[in-house]
């Protein structure tokens, strides 16, 4: 062997090594690009808290109840709802930011065919609805899911840095206020039927 033929042959090697190299590099890169799209699901999966894909509710905190289920009768053409006092439960308390609270309001639902709007006039008492009311007048107050194991999803909601505001009960289910205000622009509210 000739000494240029020697030098060429340690010149090519190093070639032929970057060149295995790089089509190595692509294959890997290719087997990991085809297991992340066989597995995107169970990614996405893993960070869902609402398993439901339909929202239950739409809350509007009003001043006057009676008022205001006036005229969303009128205008949805059909009779007023009655209003009912919601207070704390025996079967789970009202709490307010953790602690024990006698927040009360007046409720009244419409029930329309893909959701149900609920109106809530707050009378007083430490409660999420009154301080909506203090800060913000009248307005949408939340958007509410049907979930099951209502702690757990509560649970959830705070290692995503969204804490429950308020929760509380009622013969046959349970309610939570999640704010996911920074994180989503609103406030959640859980609901779980027992019966």
């Amino acid at each position: 062997m000739e000494t240029s033929d020697y030098q060429n042959s340690f010149k090519e090697k190093p070639v032929k090594n970057h060149i295995m190299k790089n089509i190595l590099i692509a294959c890997l890169i290719s087997v990991c690009l085809i297991s992340l799209a066989f597995n995107a699901k169970s990614f996405i999966v893993k960070d869902q808290i609402i398993t439901s894909k339909t929202i239950t509710q739409v809350a509007v905190i009003v001043k006057d109840i009676d008022k205001a289920r006036m005229a969303w009768a009128k205008v949805l053409g059909v009779d007023a709802p009655g209003a009912t006092v919601a207070e704390s439960h025996p079967s789970r308390p009202t709490k307010y930011k953790g602690v024990s609270s006698d927040g009360k309001a007046k409720l009244a639902f419409f029930a329309m065919d893909n959701l149900q709007i609920e109106l809530i006039q707050p009378l007083g008492g430490k409660s999420t609805w009154q301080e909506f009311l203090d800060k913000n007048g009248e307005g949408i107050h939340h958007i509410a899911f049907n979930v099951k194991n209502i702690d757990g999803v509560e649970k959830q909601f705070e290692m995503q840095g969204m804490p429950t505001v308020q929760n509380g009960g009622w013969d046959g289910g349970a309610y939570s206020y999640i704010d996911a205000s920074k994180n989503l622009g609103c406030v959640l509210e859980l609901l779980e039927n027992y019966k």
